[in-house]
């Protein structure tokens, strides 16, 4: 029995002969209209953030596909990783540029922020693993499209499952030693040192 071209099941297909090319020709048209709607996609996500770091992404791009010098524009703290969140956010949310946002209504707003918050710590867990001080990371196998459209969620499954400190880090058994809020708490204060380390190994400048 033909396999059917439209739905790829096993019912017989009664379409024959220029017929049957047609159904060829639409089940081609839904595949590229697939391929165009992922590609339109990306290019809202990641078009300002090609143009900004210089580097492709893609809907499956993660923060551990990310260069270091991409990394660590992310993770350190002000206006230019501000930005470049907003852009990956909004843009994943389709909402517009960053100028757009004082446009959008209340909650969407909150809804960014909270994601910028939650993207930024991710990238600095990021970075931390990479210097060898973090071991386990939250939701370090989703792509950053991923973690934009799921976030509410997964930050709260975040906070529930701080990420993990090497074993070998000075500051192990005092990290062992605290409740779950801490622990996360304890992770950022090491973010000043934690750069200063990345930059110095990446050879990045201050």
């Amino acid at each position: 029995m033909a396999t059917n071209m439209l739905d790829g099941s096993d019912r017989p297909c009664h379409f024959k002969g220029r017929a049957a090319m047609t159904c060829g020709a639409i089940m081609d048209k839904i595949v590229r209209l697939d391929e165009y709607r992922a590609r339109a996609m990306e290019k809202k996500a990641f078009g300002l953030w090609e143009k900004r770091f210089g580097i492709a992404f893609s809907a499956t791009s993660k923060f551990s596909d990310l260069d270091d010098a991409t990394l660590c524009t992310l993770a350190e703290p002000g206006d230019e990783s501000s930005e470049a969140f907003y852009e990956l956010i909004m843009g994943v949310l389709d909402q517009g540029p960053p100028a757009a946002f004082h446009y959008l209504p209340n909650a969407d707003q909150m809804n960014v922020v909270e994601a910028h918050l939650f993207l930024a710590d991710l990238s600095r867990f990021e970075m931390m693993r990479r210097i060898g001080w973090l071991a386990a990371l939250p939701c370090s196998d989703l792509s950053l499209v991923e973690l934009v459209l799921n976030q509410p969620s997964l930050q709260n499954e975040s906070r529930r499952n701080p990420p993990e400190l090497n074993v070998d880090h000075p500051a192990y058994q005092d990290y062992q030693a605290m409740v779950t809020g801490d622990k996360q708490v304890f992770i950022r204060q090491l973010l000043t040192e934690a750069l200063t380390v990345f930059k110095e190994r990446s050879d990045i400048d201050a």
